[in-house]
């Protein structure tokens, strides 16, 4: 890339309190995506501007969500040049003046291997101090913004992540492989926040769970709602991932078969439902959309979280909503503690359930567009990017 149009070493000495020129050796690097249809540049980041409560962390293993892929082609609006990625596990290797906190309150120390969350908050607006710091006035988030003179490191793509104060970080210890760990923070905490929103209407346990799409934040939400005593039926029309939904699900159907949720629901012995207590939306699909609202029994709860690009409208019957008294929820991101419970829960369940398989392949930084393309191929859950090859 340009070295004049982002080069931190020229900056000028930070004049805040606090705030210190923290010098990278040997320099990070990032990789860049400046649009649509251009490779990635590679970019040099010899220092940074490190504020009070930042951490820097050296990048162990970043992988590709479906937004990175929509936002490279051009489906999804986005600022250039910015380093995509925002789900990563690295170690701390700098801290800010005055140290850092993980998400309980600990204080942050040099070598934590962390996990992070994709959204920054002032921790002050009203949104935040009403427990919506994933919508915070003055939000930022990794791998989604356009690169600036004092956050150049903001995406994954990278050697290293410039990890701001208003960031949930959560230590994940030495056991849980990198292949578990990073997409820990979009995949496994969005399935936590959906399924928390939904107990609000109806407990996990004993209930009657869909789950349509059956990516990695499908397949979290299977397996934590299995783990946590709902049966989970899983609907998804790729015959290779149904094939692959091995984390906890009763039953896994194809949507194109309109009778296919009766018939489970009858092989498992619950014949006679109205419907589902819960539908978890994980792939924004209009089609899966409309069957997670008309999948619902009286009294249950639907929570959309796939609908994140530009799609076609979706018809709902408001009668049946009305009649069967049933929530329809929208979750995008998760608090912090959604992600530390998540983490938490993935201690124990990475071992019953194939979590590691989902990450496949991994390249290392300088084949990012191959990774890239990889991934919009569609055919992998989750590709990786290793910085350290």
């Amino acid at each position: 890339m340009r070295r004049a149009a982002v080069a931190s070493a020229t900056r000028p000495a930070a004049e805040v309190p606090g705030v210190r020129d923290e010098v990278l050796r040997p320099a990070a690097v990032a990789k860049v995506w400046t649009g649509v249809g251009a490779p990635l540049e590679t970019m040099a980041v010899p220092g940074v501007l490190l504020a009070p409560g930042d951490v820097i962390v050296a990048v162990e293993l970043a992988t590709l969500c479906s937004s990175d892929v929509h936002i490279a082609a051009g489906h999804r609006s986005a600022p250039a040049p910015m380093v995509l990625g925002h789900e990563c596990v690295g170690r701390v290797m700098s801290i800010g003046a005055g140290g850092a906190l993980d998400v309980s309150g600990a204080p942050i120390a040099l070598g934590d291997r962390v996990v992070w969350s994709v959204a920054v908050s002032c921790g002050d607006c009203d949104r935040c101090t009403s427990a919506l710091p994933q919508k915070c006035r003055h939000l930022r988030t990794y791998g989604h913004e356009r690169i600036g003179a004092h956050w150049e490191l903001s995406g994954g793509l990278a050697s290293h992540v410039h990890v701001l104060a208003g960031t949930a970080i959560v230590p994940v210890g030495e056991r849980i492989p990198a292949r578990v760990a990073a997409p820990a923070a979009c995949g496994a905490a969005t399935a936590w926040a959906a399924l928390r929103r939904a107990e609000r209407e109806v407990p996990l346990p004993r209930s009657i769970v869909l789950v349509t799409g059956a990516g990695i934040v499908g397949l979290s939400a299977t397996a934590i709602a299995a783990d946590r005593g709902a049966t989970v039926i899983v609907s998804e029309p790729a015959k290779k991932r149904r094939r692959l939904a091995r984390f906890g699900a009763a039953a896994t159907i194809d949507p194109c078969d309109g009778g296919a949720l009766e018939t489970a629901l009858r092989g498992l012995g619950v014949e006679g439902v109205e419907g589902v207590d819960i539908a978890v939306e994980a792939s924004g699909a209009p089609a899966a959309v409309e069957t997670a609202l008309t999948a619902v029994g009286i009294g249950g709860v639907a929570v959309l979280v796939g609908s994140l690009s530009p799609a076609p409208p979706v018809a709902m019957d408001a009668e049946a909503i009305v009649r069967g008294l049933v929530t329809i929820a929208g979750v995008q991101h998760y608090t912090g503690d959604d992600l530390r419970e998540a983490v938490e829960y993935l201690r124990g369940a990475w071992g019953r359930h194939p979590f590691e398989d989902l990450v496949d392949p991994v390249l290392p930084l300088a084949a990012a567009d191959e990774a890239l393309a990889l991934a919009a191929a569609g055919g992998a859950f989750r590709v990786g990017v290793d910085p350290r090859r």
